[in-house]
């Protein structure tokens, strides 16, 4: 039973990293949507309101980028819209490492190293979805024109 109990535990891990990896270009829209619902709730919106009104902000901020991603030439400006992206998922990348290698590892400062390595890798993963949006988009632009 305890080994069945360490191999679910490896695959729920395995889960959550693979879900942050995957959802971590979303963590500005996720932030917008949540911060836009709360404030729709609090203005008495109810439930379905700011439910509404979040997954419109959440929606808006992606189109809004991947627009500017498209319209957008000097890499300069490219690399500051990704930056926004990459920031929220570095620092939700740093926190679900964290409270993963707070379960399994007694020293405070070897956490605090995993965290940063975390948020490294699901910066960076960030960042190559996004040069992917990029590069998908560049494609589409020399097939058109050609």
């Amino acid at each position: 039973m305890i080994i069945l109990d360490m191999l679910v535990s490896i695959a729920a891990v395995g889960t959550i990293c693979w879900l942050l990896f995957n959802l971590a270009v979303f963590a500005l829209p996720f932030f917008v949507g949540v911060n836009a619902g709360t404030w729709a709730y609090g203005t008495g919106a109810g439930w379905l309101g700011a439910g509404l009104v979040g997954l419109l902000a959440a929606g808006l901020t992606l189109a809004v980028a991947q627009g500017l991603l498209m319209l957008v030439r000097p890499l300069w400006a490219r690399m500051l819209i990704a930056l926004v992206f990459v920031a929220p998922a570095g620092l939700a990348g740093f926190h679900a490492t964290l409270g993963i290698v707070k379960l399994t590892m007694p020293s405070e400062t070897w956490q605090f190293v995993f965290a940063i390595i975390g948020a490294i890798a699901v910066g960076v993963t960030a960042f190559l979805r996004l040069a992917g949006w990029v590069a998908a988009d560049q494609t589409d632009r020399n097939l058109a024109g050609a």
